[in-house]
């Protein structure tokens, strides 16, 4: 149960949000479940002690405290990934409020994150990728709407882009030219090479479609002229992968995660593909990417200098 905050734990709420927001640049998905994780956090102090949880308080919390509030996330049935993902807002919240009120935050940072099992991504074969975009173009009832799938998804795989990133295109990024520029997550811009091929789905689904391109709107609408639904490209990709019987991991996002690895197979640099993807650690895109053994051998083999 989420109880009322005291006036002084508010404004440090907000105030660390706003600090979020202005110095790391989070997007206002990660705003608001921040907000709700710390916000669980305090209520579940003010439960625990039976006390208002004032800025005091808040300085107080001990290593019980947190083993307390953990069992109680665990208890409630919260995954582990989630009680890591909370833990670590209020890690952040604690550090901002520990140096701003002088106090030593060390019973909240020391506090141990529960260990779970990374979901490596799963990205497609290069056949499989080409296979969904002839599918989710050819199972549509109306040409228009085969081909504004087949030019989503082929900006998801041939431009790396998120599905979000993708039907947030407006009429003003139009025409595509070699490159475009993408807002990322986090207001984050990166410049994304296009190919010709990604073009041209795109300009074909342009002719087809029966409503006019406005600068302020967007490029891909659904069946009655509303921006596109990303759920619709969802269900289409579903449908697909199960007429070619593809694993469930074939997802939109999937393709993004083929972009990356079809990319490093072809003996793209890390670096570049982590400036392509938009990811502001190297590490995620390496997570990204998923290049099989034997493949990795013969490049090694290939170039090494001590090989062979």
């Amino acid at each position: 149960m989420t109880l009322t905050l005291s006036p002084a734990s508010r404004d440090a709420l907000e105030g660390w949000l706003a600090s979020s927001r202005a110095l790391k640049g989070a997007a206002e998905n990660t705003i608001t479940a921040y907000r709700t994780d710390v916000v669980e956090f305090i209520s579940f102090l003010t439960l625990h002690h039976a006390e208002p949880q004032g800025l005091a308080p808040l300085a107080r919390v001990t290593t019980p405290d947190m083993r307390a509030f953990m069992a109680h996330l665990r208890g409630s049935g919260v995954a582990s990934r989630s009680m890591a993902r909370k833990l670590s807002a209020v890690k952040s919240f604690y550090r901002w409020l520990a140096d701003r009120e002088g106090f030593e935050p060390t019973a909240v940072l020391l506090a141990r994150s529960p260990k779970f099992q990374k979901k490596l991504p799963r990205p497609l074969t290069e056949d499989a990728a080409r296979a969904m975009i002839d599918t989710v173009e050819m199972q549509a009832a109306d040409s228009w709407i085969g081909a504004r799938d087949a030019a989503v998804i082929t900006l998801l795989y041939g431009c790396g882009l998120r599905i979000s990133e993708a039907l947030g295109l407006c009429g003003r990024d139009l025409p595509l030219g070699d490159t475009m520029r993408i807002i990322g997550k986090g207001g984050k811009e990166r410049i994304v090479p296009v190919l010709p091929v990604a073009r041209r789905a795109v300009d074909t689904y342009l002719r087809l479609c029966p409503y006019p391109t406005e600068p302020d709107t967007a490029i891909f609408r659904g069946a009655r002229g509303g921006a596109l639904n990303a759920r619709l490209i969802q269900k289409v990709t579903e449908q697909a992968r199960m007429q070619l019987g593809l694993p469930a991991t074939a997802t939109p996002h999937a393709m993004r995660h083929s972009f990356a690895t079809h990319l490093l197979a072809a003996g793209g640099d890390l670096r570049s593909i982590q400036e392509l993807l938009g990811h502001a650690s190297l590490s995620t895109t390496q997570a990204y990417t998923a290049v099989d053994t034997v493949h990795l051998m013969k490049v090694y083999e290939a170039t090494h200098p001590k090989a062979g």
